[in-house]
């Protein structure tokens, strides 16, 4: 087994002399959690993202917006190695987290995944009790503390414990659509990750639900840096600070869907004066 991933906490700087330009359409703070460089990715002999280079702020919600097949999905995957588990899909260029390279032989992708979360599209609470969903991880985890305080500590940051605090002997199954994906929050939260990737958290839920993991969004980036896959754009300009656009490349071979990055900038500059003019066909919806 690969040796656990050290504690590094250095952190990149985009912006550095030593470093190539980002592409253009790209505005970005000069530190990031989260970044690549000339990342491309495959499934077998179809390139599905091509060159891309991007930077994930600290303590905010980066949006990535784009038309489908345009991988979206498949950059999120790439930030905790979700794509080694698909025996088709290869890279190559660079991904960092806090200085650390992702696909150096000594990371375990194991011990990375406690520290960059993932909260897929479709609320997947296991058939346990919601005690129990929330502890699991923690516990496989090997943690050692008061574990009634974390859970009730988990539940409440995901802004559930008042809903079930008198039913956590419940299997999480019987919640609502909304009720479990939060409790699915609740239990990345548990393992105390430092990231928090999230795969269109909200495209099963009602607008009700889907305020709620809104608000708990914003809540939850003074602690946690985000990064939502969304294609509802309103969504993708209420909740985020920085948004990226991604597009199908115009060059790419016929008939394969390759992604590249059409502009990487501050949401409200990307919605109201976007650099490229894909993106603003995108974002007024001339395409899509």
């Amino acid at each position: 087994m690969s040796p656990i991933m050290p504690e590094v906490k250095a952190v990149p700087n985009v912006s550095s002399g030593g470093a190539e330009p980002l592409p253009a359409g790209t505005d970005v703070p000069s530190t990031a959690v989260l970044s690549t460089r000339d990342l491309n990715v495959w499934y077998g002999i179809s390139l599905a993202l091509r060159d891309i280079t991007i930077a994930i702020p600290r303590n905010q919600i980066t949006a990535l917006i784009g038309p489908s097949g345009c991988g979206k999905s498949t950059l999120l995957r790439c930030f905790n190695r979700m794509n080694d588990l698909i025996p088709s899909a290869r890279m190559t260029g660079e991904i960092t987290f806090e200085g650390l390279d992702l696909n150096s032989a000594e990371t375990d992708p194991v011990s990375l995944r406690r520290r960059i979360g993932m909260v897929f599209q479709k609320p997947n609470p296991f058939p346990k009790s919601i005690y129990q969903n929330v502890a699991w991880g923690a516990r496989i985890n090997g943690y050692r503390g008061d574990m009634d305080e974390l859970v009730e500590r988990s539940l409440r940051r995901a802004a559930l414990w008042d809903e079930v605090k008198d039913k956590l002997n419940k299997s999480g199954l019987d919640l609502s659509g909304g009720q479990q994906q939060r409790l699915c929050i609740a239990r990345t939260l548990a393992v105390d990750p430092e990231v928090i990737l999230m795969d269109e958290p909200c495209s099963a839920l009602d607008p009700i639900s889907t305020a709620r993991v809104e608000d708990l969004m914003d809540d939850l980036k003074s602690e946690y840096t985000i990064v939502i896959v969304t294609h509802n754009m309103q969504q993708a300009r209420r909740t985020s600070d920085m948004t990226a656009c991604l597009m199908l490349d115009d060059g790419a071979q016929h008939g394969h869907r390759t992604g590249i990055i059409a502009e990487f900038s501050p949401t409200d500059r990307l919605f109201t004066n976007p650099k490229d003019p894909r993106t603003e066909a995108y974002i007024t919806g001339r395409i899509g």
